[in-house]
């Protein structure tokens, strides 16, 4: 039965619902992605946003605080989700290598009018794309590689890079809103039976933990947003940042800060590379390569075979001419006594030429050919010889019964 292209993936990746959904080799760090930003919403949903739906009774807009951190939460998990369970930008191994005996590791490419070199893959067998890196742990070449993020569990990459960045920049958003309710409904614990901070924070000791969380969080999501933003503003990915920053090189792909953003955020996503669904295609052997001893500048229109046979027919003419000169040089010795004797007698001392000498005669010219050198065909030296043995062979022959 033919297997899919998701069932023969030479990846790490994993794959759920018949290749539809593809995530990293480390897809399980995605459960304690979600317990982070569930957990915690949770606590503030019973602990915090429910004290505060009658806190503001004009149009009942307490309840839009609860609404407001559950479809935030949502809509953060639904980022999380995209990033993580899409093709990040994989480029397709190729299922060969290339045919060249030495494969230089570098090429040049032209990038908006600067040279680029591009390195050639020993695992996936290609030259990667420009902004391409292979990553080792989903042990793929991805597209504008940025980085292998353990908790997305997944590479980031050209296709998954806006998501990314959203994603991270709505738990942000989240952190900073949790944090701003729950500071405020110690406020309004203060004005009533806790005068002081510290009596307050002992009333709702979910606030305050919730608070220190998402002190801590933003450290790291808000930091990283930052950094991204950055990033995006001069067009550069983490790989390029942290591998060429002691390098002080020109960004080829700096368009500009405006333009830059435009491209993370409103140029269309590139379809996949990959048919993950699709049926494995079987691969068809490649020919053997055929290799000549001998070289030839010129050949014959029927090929190096036809060469060959030409040339055996050139030893069987040279054969012919110098039997045909022994004949008559024994007529005219003979004076044309016996020459029905003679003839049949030549017959059967050209049998036996054929016989022994044929063969090796064939082999030896199998390695012959005509030399064309300077517009001139000479006969090759090595036939000459080939001829001349054959002919000394038969002069022994006429000779003997003599």
């Amino acid at each position: 039965m033919a297997k899919r292209v998701y069932q023969a993936w030479k990846g790490n990746n994993r794959f759920i619902f018949g290749g539809r959904l593809i995530f990293g080799p480390d897809a399980k760090s995605l459960f304690v992605t979600v317990s982070l930003i569930v957990v915690p919403v949770v606590i503030f949903c019973v602990f915090v946003a429910r004290h505060l739906v009658h806190r503001f009774p004009a149009y009942d807009a307490g309840y839009a605080v609860l609404v407001v951190a559950i479809v935030f939460t949502i809509h953060v998990l639904l980022l999380l989700f995209i990033t993580s369970a899409r093709d990040p930008g994989i480029v397709p191994r190729a299922s060969h290598p290339p045919e060249e005996p030495n494969v230089p590791r570098t090429r040049d490419e032209i990038v908006n009018g600067r040279l680029v070199k591009v390195k050639y893959c020993e695992t996936c067998m290609i030259y990667r794309p420009p902004r391409c890196s292979h990553c080792s742990i989903c042990n793929n070449c991805v597209e504008r590689f940025d980085h292998h993020c353990p908790w997305v569990g997944q590479c980031i990459g050209l296709r998954n890079y806006r998501y990314f960045f959203l994603f991270v920049s709505s738990a942000t958003l989240l952190c900073i809103y949790v944090f701003a309710m729950s500071a405020l409904y110690i406020k309004f614990l203060m004005g009533e039976d806790y005068p002081t901070v510290w009596k307050a924070m002992k009333g709702s000791p979910a606030s305050v933990v919730l608070m220190i969380y998402c002190f801590i969080s933003l450290w790291f999501v808000g930091g990283l947003t930052g950094f991204h933003f950055y990033l995006m503003s001069i067009n550069q990915t983490t790989y390029e940042n942290f591998r060429y920053r002691a390098d002080n090189r020109v960004n080829v792909f700096d368009r500009g800060c405006l333009n830059n953003f435009l491209e993370v955020f409103c140029t269309k996503i590139k379809p996949s590379r990959n048919k993950f669904q699709a049926y494995v295609q079987d691969e068809v052997a490649r020919p053997a390569p055929v290799t000549y001893a001998v070289e030839v500048e010129d050949e014959l229109p029927g090929g190096p075979r036809a060469k060959v046979e030409y040339d055996l027919e050139i030893g069987g003419d040279l054969l012919k001419i110098s039997q045909r000169r022994d004949y008559d040089g024994v007529d005219e010795e003979m004076g044309g006594r016996n020459s029905n004797e003679m003839q049949s007698m030549f017959s059967d001392s050209e049998s036996v030429i054929s016989d022994r000498n044929i063969l090796v005669t064939r082999n030896e010219l199998r390695n012959l050919s005509w030399g064309h050198r300077s517009g001139n065909w000479d006969i090759s030296p090595e036939v000459l010889a080939a001829s001349a043995s054959l002919t000394e062979a038969g002069n022994r022959i006429q000779i003997e019964p003599n």
